[in-house]
């Protein structure tokens, strides 16, 4: 008789006992083994991809379209990515190589893609969401750490999760023209949920908040000015925009672009040699494995990331040599709603590495600025992607 046995006969509380632990090693082992190979639970913290994906979405992301990321870092906490009460709940005393499973096929243009934040490798403890390398740029290393610090040192699994569409893959060109997406000397399709800003000039009223509902519109977005009067930055799709345009107290409508930055530090790849913006960016050719590029001190402020802390090459080797050869893919991914996200064209690729998988399904939806139940995307519930 094993000794399992023994407690059952003997004792009903330690039986007791050992169902409770058979129950909870049974769904630790199965629900880690399903976020690993299978999918996992992801919510949308911000509004970078309305009108597509909402904040307060609740997704599935697949890890078998892409293939699943093993762990690299396998000493973690049950049920937690990389922070529980405050403090990093996984341990580096234990770290695996990259690899990747076999998926059902490559990341493809169009795609929303969820992934590890590329700039997510060092955080400021007292302002874990703010990006550590723009705070570097623009304050200084020392003065970022004094007024922020100290700094954490994230393994690359255990960065944090974004979720934006691809819209270049490896070997790509690409250009951004008046807020536009062009690959290879081709424009990109406008998919439905993309919005750019739009400065709406009104006879002087406000739009009824019933018609800010109905347009789908993003309150916590909307600044009316009296002065204008109107709204200076009003996020539209197209579709929204032509409903705009139509209405009756609606003087003009006129797109918000950037033809430069104010400041070079605010757009890769932060060099005064190249002035581009958010709506006005490239040509960027996205680096390709196996693919060798002529590296020079022109184009050295585009790659230096890759090829120091992604692929942990010598920078100065590489340039002396007068060429460097990717050892992976990257991507560029940005936000559909093109003018309030921090995408590539802030903080540039994302390695192949990164990626974690795609947004198959919204099974919950709820929108944090009203009560339950009315806070339930009804019409969200099971939405497949």
């Amino acid at each position: 008789m094993s000794r399992r046995k023994r407690f059952r006969t003997k004792s009903k509380f330690l039986n007791w006992i050992l169902d409770w632990v058979d129950a909870i090693l049974f769904a630790v082992v199965v629900v880690t083994l399903i976020n690993v190979f299978w999918f996992q639970s992801f919510k949308i913290p911000s509004s970078s991809m309305e009108s597509s994906l909402y904040t307060g979405d609740h997704l599935f992301v697949s890890k078998l379209t892409y293939g699943a990321r093993l762990p690299m870092t396998p000493l973690t906490i049950p049920f937690t990515h990389n922070v529980i009460g405050g403090k990093e709940s996984y341990s580096t005393s234990v770290s695996w190589k990259y690899k990747r499973l076999p998926g059902f096929r490559d990341v493809r243009k169009g795609d929303y893609v969820v992934f590890g934040f590329p700039n997510g490798d060092t955080v400021l403890t007292k302002a874990p969401v703010e990006d550590y390398h723009t705070l570097v740029r623009f304050l200084g290393r020392e003065a970022a750490i004094k007024a922020y610090g100290p700094v954490i040192v994230r393994p690359m699994d255990k960065k944090d999760h974004y979720v934006k569409r691809c819209v270049a893959t490896a070997g790509d060109t690409l250009e951004v023209r008046d807020g536009l997406v062009w690959v290879n000397g081709e424009q990109q399709t406008v998919w439905p949920g993309i919005q750019l800003s739009y400065k709406v000039t009104t006879t002087g009223r406000e739009f009824n908040p019933k018609v800010i509902d109905q347009l789908g519109l993003n309150v916590r977005e909307l600044f009316f000015s009296p002065a204008l009067p109107g709204y200076p930055e009003m996020p539209l799709t197209a579709e929204m925009l032509e409903k705009v345009k139509s209405m009756k107290n609606v003087v003009s409508v006129e797109p918000v672009l950037q033809a430069e930055s104010s400041d070079y530090r605010e757009i890769f790849p932060f060099s005064p040699a190249y002035s581009w913006s958010r709506d006005s960016f490239g040509p960027l050719w996205i680096p390709a494995k196996g693919t060798t590029v002529e590296l020079t001190a022109a184009n050295l402020p585009l790659y230096e990331r890759i090829i120091r802390d992604y692929e942990h090459s010598d920078v100065e080797a590489a340039l002396s040599a007068g060429s460097y050869t990717f050892k992976q893919d990257y991507y560029f991914m940005m936000g559909d709603n093109r003018h309030n996200s921090l995408d590539s064209r802030y903080w540039g690729f994302v390695p192949e590495d990164h990626i974690v998988g795609r947004p198959s399904v919204i099974w919950l939806s709820t929108d944090a600025g009203r009560k339950f139940p009315s806070n339930i995307r009804w019409k969200r519930f099971l939405k497949f992607l």
